[in-house]
């Protein structure tokens, strides 16, 4: 494989809070020269679905030998470095960290695995600087009806977006197949760069898009 493997344990890791994990990945990265300053070249992918159940596989939770884990969503990084090879940042993967996109989707989707059609993956795709300044969660979605914790949370503080909003997860989240865009197409690029939420695509359109911006 063509990217050189990083050593996953200098990135904060807490389990069942990929969208922390994901945010903060991004700003160690850039931080420490391994992407562009602004994160101009990064990319978070939210993977999900209108059933709220998404299959991937080579998932450190699993509690399976090929790694199967059932996500009701999943955060992901992509990069586009400047050579254009592109490269998925995946701190809950077993896979080499970074792997290159096509070994990436070929290993944690599988697309040969015939899914029933409610259960195909979606993939919302956000620019990392607009994500960067407006994502947040005060984790209301890890807590039971008790005030308990789910799973136990991060030891940094809440994310707050750049405006003052506390919580917005559930936009990024929220992905139906009816929200998929027809076309990977210049439009398309352009509301990525530009839009909050960025655009949500098939599975078949996921490296179209990377091929695609310059």
């Amino acid at each position: 494989m063509a990217s050189s493997a990083v050593e996953v344990s200098q990135f904060d890791h807490t389990p069942c809070y990929c969208e922390e994990n994901v945010y903060f990945l991004c700003k160690n990265l850039c931080a420490n020269g391994m992407a562009q300053p602004e994160g101009a070249d990064l990319y978070i992918i939210f993977i999900s679905n209108d059933k709220k159940q998404t299959a991937l596989w080579h998932q450190k939770a699993s509690k399976f030998t090929d790694g199967l884990a059932l996500w009701d969503y999943h955060a992901i990084c992509v990069q586009r470095k400047t050579d254009t090879s592109v490269v998925v940042w995946d701190l809950d993967s077993t896979l080499q960290f970074p792997s290159p996109l096509a070994f990436y989707v070929s290993e944690t989707t599988r697309p040969w695995f015939q899914l029933f059609p409610e259960y195909q993956r979606f993939f919302r795709i956000v620019h990392a600087p607009i994500f960067l300044r407006y994502f947040a969660s005060d984790r209301r979605h890890m807590k039971e009806p008790d005030g308990t914790w789910q799973a136990q949370p991060p030891a940094n503080d809440p994310i707050v977006a750049e405006d003052g909003t506390v919580h917005n997860l559930n936009e990024y989240i929220e992905i139906r197949a009816a929200d998929a865009v027809e076309n990977v197409d210049n439009e398309a690029i352009n509301t990525v760069h530009s839009n909050k939420l960025g655009i949500v695509v098939k599975e078949a359109q996921l490296e179209q898009f990377f091929t695609h911006i310059s």
